[in-house]
């Protein structure tokens, strides 16, 4: 037993009736090396593009609180890397010994994406950041080599345009994790098409996930308070791509690709499934026509001024004042389609949790008790049960004890607020379809292969 009363994760694992997929670990690049493997492959521009990239925090941290609040420079991570415990920073730095300690992990399979490589695909400089992206792919690649059937790298595809995003897309194959640049959600009201982008990962078969943040930038930019930026900002940033992806149609046009968003929980997800349903009720093109200005009846009102109203009221009615203005408009502004939900194409209740459930995936903390919350038929409208998939978020700072994971999500089923169905599907089958269905071979020749066709093979949702 663990000192702080788990079971171990190798007793939990043997106990568990499925594997385990960790579908959102970390590694720790180790920066020397890194910079000099740089250069081989990407040149001095790659180089010029890491020193960059790796300065940013170094470089607030430097300054003082009253600097950074002059310079609108947000606070950043200080101590974000395991050091007590040696064996936890030297399994996140060196990929050979986190494989040979997942059975210590009660892990089968994990899916390992960056930690300093998270933001280089922010750089605006497209040589720059072009050099880096493809640097740090085939550097990752190198690094995991050999790894395989137990450890797959994120790729970096940077999305400044969707022709920047084939590119890389083509370079990289199906190990590619799709990041976005926060200005831009991609699915709605961008200056550009991002369908052919969506095409080619069907086309390669990748299922792209989003692992972008929120942090340092408009309401997460505290010069003093690093926790004030950090707490919320993946969610914020999968919150408005989902939402984006949702009705800019991006989900009906391509209902056979799936697309995740890590590391931000799931209580998010929930709360705009149950939004976009309430939304809809509320605004859809026929529930709107209540609202139409058109349909006031002035006679109607009048009356009721005359009778409940002052003397100044009445008359101002009756001259017809204030009843076009402000909220009570009769622009639209220029719309051609006064449906928001018209690009999704939603005829019935139904449509969105059609176009919503199967296709999002949402990366989970072990420690998050909202997880339990994509399960709860009850709460979740139309008895939807959303895709939580295991995160375990190891070589981070919020994971002191990469041992503990495991059972620390398991605290949820001795709770009481999962049962062993909801947490097979947590731990495993949902990041099996997530990743499976648009690639039925990902997991071949990987130690879950036989599970994961199984689960690939029942086809459908969980009942």
């Amino acid at each position: 037993m663990t000192t702080n009363g788990h079971m171990n994760a190798r007793t939990l694992h043997s106990r568990l009736n499925h594997p385990v997929v960790d579908a959102d670990g970390h590694w720790i690049e180790y920066m020397p090396v890194m910079r000099e493997q740089f250069r081989r492959i990407g040149g001095e521009a790659a180089v010029e593009a890491l020193d960059t990239a790796t300065s940013r925090v170094p470089s607030a941290l430097k300054m003082s609180v009253s600097e950074r609040a002059r310079k609108r420079v947000g606070m950043e991570a200080f101590w974000s890397s395991p050091s007590e415990n040696v064996l936890d920073r030297a399994t996140a730095m060196f990929p050979r010994l986190m494989y040979e300690r997942l059975d210590d992990l009660g892990i089968d399979f994990s899916v390992v994406y960056p930690t300093a490589g998270l933001s280089f695909h922010r750089m605006q400089d497209d040589r720059l950041r072009r050099a880096i992206c493809r640097a740090y792919n085939v550097y990752t690649a190198e690094q995991f080599r050999g790894l395989s059937d137990r450890i797959i790298p994120a790729a970096i595809i940077p999305m400044y345009t969707p022709e920047e995003a084939l590119e890389e897309l083509e370079a990289e194959q199906p190990e590619a994790s799709k990041l976005v640049e926060w200005y831009d959600v991609v699915g709605l009201d961008s200056p550009y098409d991002y369908d052919p982008v969506w095409a080619k990962c069907l086309e390669l078969k990748v299922a792209p996930s989003f692992h972008n943040g929120a942090r340092s930038i408009l309401l997460r930019n505290s010069p003093s308070n690093f926790c004030y930026n950090h707490i919320g900002h993946f969610a914020s940033a999968g919150h408005a791509v989902a939402k984006a992806m949702f009705f800019g149609g991006v989900t009906r046009r391509f209902p056979q690709l799936n697309f995740a968003f890590l590391e931000g929980g799931v209580g998010w997800a929930c709360m705009l499934y149950a939004d976009l349903i309430g939304h809809w009720e509320k605004r859809n093109r026929q529930a709107i026509e209540s609202t139409n200005p058109s349909k006031l009846d002035r006679a109607r009102l009048l009356d009721y001024a005359r009778k409940y109203a002052n003397g100044t009221v009445a008359e101002a009615v009756g001259r017809g004042e204030g009843l076009e203005g402000d909220s009570h408009s009769t622009l639209t502004g220029g719309l051609q389609n006064l449906d928001d939900y018209f690009r999704c194409e939603i005829k019935a209740m139904r449509d969105i949790k059609e176009l919503f459930v199967p296709r999002f995936y949402f990366g989970c903390e072990a420690d998050d008790p909202s997880n339990a919350w994509a399960f709860n038929r009850k709460a979740n409208p139309m008895g939807a049960r959303l895709n939580a998939i295991f995160s375990s978020d190891v070589g981070h700072f919020d994971v002191p004890d990469m041992t503990e994971v495991v059972p620390e999500a398991y605290e949820l089923v001795e709770d009481g607020l999962m049962d062993d169905n909801d947490f097979r599907d947590f731990m495993f089958g949902n990041a099996v379809r997530f990743w499976g269905e648009v690639d039925p071979d990902f997991f071949k020749g990987t130690v879950v292969e036989k599970a994961a066709s199984e689960v690939l093979a029942q086809g459908g949702r969980p009942a």
